[in-house]
């Protein structure tokens, strides 16, 4: 009879351990993360929240809804990148500093709401690269905010988006990311 319960136990043991490997690497982790918790496990600290450059304010609240003004690549006020992607910037520059950006926003967003863990859902992004002429990949430069945004948020880190190319951004930033985030009910910062 103890053979069977030992037989029995490797067999529950050897199920666990498929489906350790069928799981996606950080799926179980993140299911039970926060996402400020994500960020700390990501090793990213947000930028200070910006200032406006000009005569706006950089998130408004409806509802559940915060709407984040276009963000770029800034540090106090300043570009920490500049260029056209395509010229002198690679894709690969141009999604990296796509991704700095996110963070950009996201600062404004915790300034905003308190807390990124009460974030539902980040609804819709739209992304506007500055394009060389001939330039047609917005959509992979784009993806540095879209893929930090699942990493950090999980599934409701999924959203509509549209990446469009323009011919001048200000400051001649590369990209200018605004979003539309739904989170939970409550009171402002805290």
């Amino acid at each position: 009879m103890s053979s069977k319960v030992g037989s029995c136990g490797s067999t529950a043991a050897l199920g666990f351990a498929v489906l350790a490997l069928l799981t996606p690497p950080g799926v179980a982790g993140q299911q039970a993360t926060s996402p400020e918790a994500r960020l700390k496990a990501l090793g990213i600290q947000l930028p200070p929240a910006s200032k406006p450059i000009a005569s706006y304010v950089p998130a408004v609240r409806t509802g559940n809804l915060v709407f984040l003004a276009g963000a770029g690549p800034l540090l106090d006020g300043k570009p920490t990148v500049t260029g056209k992607v395509g010229a002198e910037l690679t894709e690969k520059q141009g999604y990296d500093a796509a991704r700095a950006t996110i963070l950009v926003s996201l600062a404004a967003l915790r300034a905003e709401i308190g807390s990124l863990d009460r974030v539902r859902r980040i609804v819709k992004l739209t992304g506007w690269v500055n394009s060389a002429p001939g330039f047609t990949r917005q959509p992979w430069v784009i993806n540095g905010a879209s893929d930090l945004l699942v990493e950090i948020f999980g599934e409701a880190g999924r959203h509509a988006r549209s990446a469009v190319g323009a011919n001048e951004l200000p400051l001649n930033i590369p990209v200018e990311i605004e979003m539309i985030v739904e989170v939970s009910p409550g009171s402002g910062g805290a």
